[in-house]
């Protein structure tokens, strides 16, 4: 391989969120941050940044806006006007800013769940009304997640303002299909909701059949409605640089949203312009080979899976996050508490997303490091 996806890298030589939370003879396999060293290109691109001593404020450049119009042309033929951009500081603070900006207060802010745990917390710390519905689970074991229409439908009240979206889902990993796209955006034109829609793991499908489709790329009815979140960060890993944007392709909406963030959000920072530009003029070769490193990395884990007793898991379609169904293994109320006191491997509990019992796995790490939490669970899961 060009490039080295093998190599174990010393993470706690600097503060991480992920290998300081525990003690270190824990594997963390939790937060979604991969273990892997960003794409050259990145690299280079912060060093030389860094080499002029002057960080003050800055403005966006036309590359960089090209090099997202570009991206999102060669990848989703997905046409994204230039002054449709906002760029932000991450799509956390996007979500919240939405809610301020897009929904009034006390109105309902709906989601599915599973869910990415800040979804949850966006209504609440907003003043909006939380308005939850579930996903369909798998029919079969290792079967799909679907989207319940009907679920959905039930959660949604005349208060309802706003549909926060994950596309692809985080946790599940589903890349949801164009024609239940469709139906969502009948049902969102049907209650004249807004959209804001997550697609910060578009650019991480695994799945060579899955396509991922922006959701505002449906129509223009739609993305009149819609705010798009988009960021290099999960696929280059590049999350500790905080940047991101937002896709808005209508001017009222857009107003509306920029104007909320006047004097809630920073200013663009300087180095992750950089690191952002370069991902998306150069980081494609990379990228392809990651894909090609996380089916292997996947390919084993499902191997382990399917060893483990009372344990389940869909193939996750993109991400490199895997959502484990351990509500038959045995492991009490908290499974993800229960791996790491006896397995010493630390996931993330499904019941921050809404679904107790189960836990998030992220296998975006170096082989040797996922062979060792796996092998560490295996003593405690495996059957017979």
């Amino acid at each position: 391989m060009p490039f080295d996806f093998i190599t174990p890298l010393d993470r706690r030589q600097y503060p991480s969120q992920k290998w300081d939370r525990y003690a270190s003879d824990v594997m963390p396999l939790w937060i979604a941050d991969m273990d892997f060293s960003a794409p050259p290109a990145v690299t280079r691109a912060l060093a030389e940044r860094v080499a002029h001593p002057v960080y003050g404020y800055a403005k966006p450049s036309e590359g960089l806006d090209d090099s997202l119009c570009d991206w999102s042309r060669e990848h989703y033929g997905w046409e994204v006007p230039r002054d449709a951009i906002v760029w932000l500081p991450g799509v956390v603070p996007a979500l919240h800013l939405a809610s301020l900006a897009l929904a009034s207060p006390g109105a309902g802010v709906v989601t599915t769940t599973p869910i990415y745990p800040p979804f949850l917390k966006v209504a609440q710390k907003t003043g909006r009304l939380a308005q939850m519905a579930p996903l369909a689970e798998p029919e079969t074991q290792g079967g799909p997640w679907r989207l319940d229409l009907e679920a959905l439908e039930a959660a949604i009240t005349p208060e309802t303002e706003l549909l926060l979206w994950c596309h692809p889902h985080n946790p599940t990993g589903r890349v949801w299909r164009e024609e239940e796209l469709e139906a969502l955006a009948e049902l969102v034109e049907r209650h004249d909701l807004l959209v804001v829609s997550d697609e910060l793991h578009a650019d991480l499908v695994v799945d060579p059949t899955a396509r991922h489709i922006p959701l505002a790329s449906l129509s223009e009815r739609l993305a009149a409605r819609c705010v798009t979140l988009w960021a290099p960060s999960k696929t280059f890993n590049t999350a500790g640089l905080t940047f991101a944007c937002a896709v808005i392709t209508d001017p009222k909406l857009r107003a509306r949203f920029t104007g909320a963030a006047n004097g809630l959000m920073p200013d663009t920072n300087v180095l992750g312009m950089a690191a952002t530009e370069a991902a998306w003029r150069e980081g494609e070769p990379w990228r392809q080979e990651l894909l090609s490193v996380l089916r292997d990395n996947l390919d084993l884990l499902e191997s382990h899976v399917a060893r483990w007793d009372g344990v389940s898991m869909s193939r996750p379609q993109a991400t490199y996050l895997a959502w484990l169904d351990m509500r038959k293994a045995g492991l009490g109320e908290s499974p993800q508490q229960t791996l790491l006191e006896e397995c010493d491997v630390a996931l993330s509990d499904g019941a921050d997303f809404g679904w107790p019992g189960f836990v998030r796995l992220n296998y975006g790490t170096t082989r040797v490091q996922l062979e060792k939490a796996l092998q560490q669970m295996d003593e405690r899961l495996q059957k017979g």
